[in-house]
């Protein structure tokens, strides 16, 4: 059957690379976990020199494999920016103590903060204000520390379906920002449509917050991979951009791609300069190795990998 005769994402090769979207994706990160990890051989081989390393922190993984991890990625030349998840803190001494084995074993100085996505907390953090609270990131001289954004908002957080909670948080986190020595961002979940994105981001803005934008996308994937990570995550009215897609027979089997939230939010940025958008995040959920090679085929020079 021609309709299943596809060519591996992994082989294909690199066309025409638009400049505006070349110049979006410049300075991008992605996010693993240690197990995802473990699966590449060499991260120079696949991504640009200086990108971040997210490296999320699910609940039930040890410390000690996620700071393993942070090791073996700085140690082949990219910066680390391990999660605390508030919810699987147990107390300032933890929290002290994971700090302590990051920066001494791995050479970590940023933090992605957030609450995490677990119902019940593990001990006395509720959420990422209140490890920021502790003072033990600037304690620790750590050099950035980013937060989570939500475009679409988040019904845990907001289960009444409006903003009220995450808009009030947005501000304790602009007022943190200007009295901590770190460099601040928001780092925000998924979405994939570019028109709610830039409203939100607007929005923001416009409510005087001037923390930086750091816009979570997802990678290319199988459809229906995308849709469950979608639904498990929350994302909002952008979902129906993928539900939309699965009811066209001639795509539903083809890997979705995040051409056209990138392009659209790409050439906005061009346009307007003063964008609050600094750079793309992404969510690999079709495997980093995908992710990068569509990174290497749409980026240019922006995505060129460290040892190519």
């Amino acid at each position: 059957m021609a309709l299943l005769n596809f060519k591996k994402r992994d082989a294909v090769e690199p066309g025409p690379v638009n400049p505006t979207v070349e110049a979006f994706l410049k300075n991008y990160s992605i996010e693993v976990m240690p197990r995802t990890a473990e699966k590449v051989d060499d991260f120079r081989a696949l991504l640009p020199q200086g990108t971040r390393v997210y490296i999320a922190h699910i609940e039930g993984t040890p410390i000690e494999d996620m700071v393993k991890t942070a090791k073996r990625v700085a140690a082949e030349g990219y910066p680390v920016m391990p999660h605390f998840p508030a919810r699987i803190i147990k107390d300032a001494a933890t929290l002290e103590n994971w700090i302590s084995m990051y920066q001494g074993e791995a050479g970590v100085d940023q933090a992605l903060l957030l609450a995490g996505g677990v119902a019940t907390p593990h001990g006395d953090f509720d959420s990422s204000m209140q490890l920021m609270e502790t003072g033990l990131f600037d304690k620790a001289g750590f050099k950035r520390l980013h937060v989570a954004g939500h475009p679409e908002g988040n019904k845990d957080i907001d289960p009444d379906g409006s903003n009220k909670n995450v808009d009030e948080a947005l501000q304790w986190k602009q007022k943190f920002s200007e009295r901590t020595d770190a460099q601040m961002a928001l780092a925000t979940q998924f979405a994939f449509e570019a028109k709610p994105i830039i409203e939100w981001a607007n929005s923001v803005k416009a409510a005087g917050v001037d923390i930086p934008i750091h816009i979570g996308i997802a990678g290319p994937a199988k459809l229906q991979t995308l849709i469950k990570f979608a639904i498990a995550c929350g994302v909002g009215p952008s979902l129906k951009v993928l539900q939309k897609r699965a009811m066209d027979v001639s795509k539903l089997l083809l890997p979705y791609e995040p051409n056209d939230v990138i392009t659209e939010l790409a050439e906005h940025k061009a346009a307007n300069p003063d964008f609050n958008i600094e750079s793309v995040h992404f969510f690999p959920l079709g495997g980093i190795k995908t992710n990068a090679n569509w990174a290497i085929n749409n980026g240019g020079a922006s995505a060129k990998p460290a040892n190519s």
